[in-house]
């Protein structure tokens, strides 16, 4: 039990846990009984996955390379972990007060978001693995969607869960990124 708390410290997860509660307790206090849009709620999310991935690098990653135990299901986990945590938290504050957005369409964006943050910390390294699920998401925001197919993949975020390609999209992102995570590390 005690390697789970040097981890987690190890991780910044303390931090990156009271980021995200600071984020919910502040949405339930600003939103009232007001209705809420799906755009704040993905930008809720991209908070608290931004605020989880500064936790995919350790403070010395050469000894994170050599150290004799299998990193491979840890990372997979903490990532994982990430997505829960920032789904849950974003749910708790809709089980109090107004609804948000529905919860397959938060589960869904929990997880494209920390895919892309995962595969960020692989190629960039755990400190700008925000870079990702940002930009995506500025991407989203800011940009009109091309039609078609090209569109739900590009705009999966805003698009309802209703279809296809705005549904597969995430959980591919959440798999490539945790498969590569998982296996590279994060990047030095």
């Amino acid at each position: 039990m005690r390697w789970l708390i040097l981890h987690a410290r190890s991780r910044q997860v303390p931090a990156s846990a009271a980021a995200v509660l600071f984020v919910a307790l502040a949405l339930w206090a600003f939103t009232g009984s007001g209705p809420v849009g799906l755009g704040t709620a993905v930008q809720i999310l991209a908070a608290n996955v931004a605020a989880g991935s500064i936790g995919l690098g350790g403070w010395d990653l050469v000894l994170e390379r050599t150290a004799a135990i299998r990193w491979v299901p840890r990372r997979a986990a903490h990532v994982l972990l990430i997505g829960a945590f920032a789904s849950a938290a974003l749910l708790a504050v809709q089980a109090v007060g107004p609804e948000i957005a529905p919860a397959g369409a938060v589960v869904r964006t929990s997880a494209g978001l920390v895919g892309l943050a995962a595969l960020g910390a692989a190629l960039f390294g755990a400190h700008v693995g925000w870079i990702l699920p940002t930009g995506w998401l500025g991407f989203t925001l800011l940009v009109p969607p091309p039609g078609g197919v090209v569109g739900e993949v590009a705009g999966w975020m805003l698009y309802s869960p209703s279809t296809t390609a705005s549904t597969a999209t995430p959980w591919v992102l959440l798999g490539v990124g945790t498969v590569v995570y998982a296996v590279a590390g994060p990047r030095r």
